[in-house]
Order: structure tokens, then sequence, then C-alpha cells
């Protein structure tokens, strides 16, 4: 089996946010190293982005950061805060014998957190990259790494990844 890369909505408009304890930027530039990495070592990556179900045009800054996405990469667009529902994501996965799936994006406790917990429902080993993700407030950030994350699969920083 094998283990594949989840990013998570590392759009413009999101990366942009004030977020905290990190900035869109530097987790940002973590996930593109961590999506270098995997490419590396042959290992799938999925990058994920959001749409607005129901409006005519989705707002400025609504596409992935530029250069994020790679050929060969699985691209996902979804229209609810976790990327598995209706999506493809699990099948794309399946195909490729992924069996554990490292998470890491924006927003932690929105995107992030509830595409983690849908992939443990579909039967995925899951780790999370603590330092290549962030949340609108530091304490939420740091309830959902501390207290909620462990409950489903290990924590780890990208320097574990590198």
């Amino acid at each position: 089996m094998t283990t594949a890369l989840i990013l998570i909505d590392l759009m413009p408009r999101i990366v942009a946010l004030p977020l905290a304890p990190h900035t869109g930027t530097e987790v940002e530039e973590r996930c593109r190293r961590l999506g270098e990495a995997f490419r590396a070592k042959g290992l799938p990556v999925a990058v994920v982005r959001v749409e607005r179900p129901n409006v005519a045009e989705q707002p400025p800054g609504s596409g992935l950061v530029e250069g994020l996405r790679q050929p060969g990469d699985i691209e996902i667009v979804k229209r609810t805060v976790g990327a598995f529902q209706g999506t493809g994501l699990d099948e794309r996965l399946r195909e490729r014998g992924v069996d554990t799936v490292v998470v890491a994006g924006l927003v932690t406790t929105m995107g992030v957190e509830s595409t983690a917990r849908a992939a443990s429902d579909h039967g995925y080993d899951v780790e999370f990259v603590e330092d290549a993700m962030s949340g609108f407030a530091a304490d939420e950030h740091a309830f959902a790494v501390d207290r909620i994350f462990p409950r489903f699969g290990a924590v780890r920083t990208t320097a574990d990844y590198i």
C-alpha cells in the first residue's frame, strides 16, 4: 500500500487571510516542499480547491496558487467543507493503492479537519502536518492539533517528510 499527500484549499483568496499561528504564505511554502518530496518518491499528491455552489461566478482568487499543481497530481474541486463528499477523491486514491493520507493546507479547523475526519471514516490511516496548516486563530489551531488530531492519527511536521 502507499501514502498520498492531500493539500487543502491553497487558493490565493484563502492564503491571503489573516491566519495563525502560521501565515498563509508560510503554509503555502511548506505545502510546496511537501508536494515536491512526495512527487520525488513517486507518491500521489492530491490538490484540492473549493468552489461555492449555486453562484454564477467564483470570487477572485478561487483557483489554486500558481504552480502548486504539477503533472500527474490529482486535482479535486469540492463544493463542501471536506474533500471527499461528491468529488471522487476516494476512488482516485484507491486506484493508486493508497491506504494512508497526509493532510495539510488551509484552514486547520475547516477543510483540513473535515477532510481528515472523512478520510478516517473511509478507512484511511491519517497523518497531519502541523506546521503546513493554519487556522483563523492560533488557539483554534492548537486545540485541533493537540486535542483532536491525535485521536485520528499521527501529528508531524514538514521536516518529518523532507
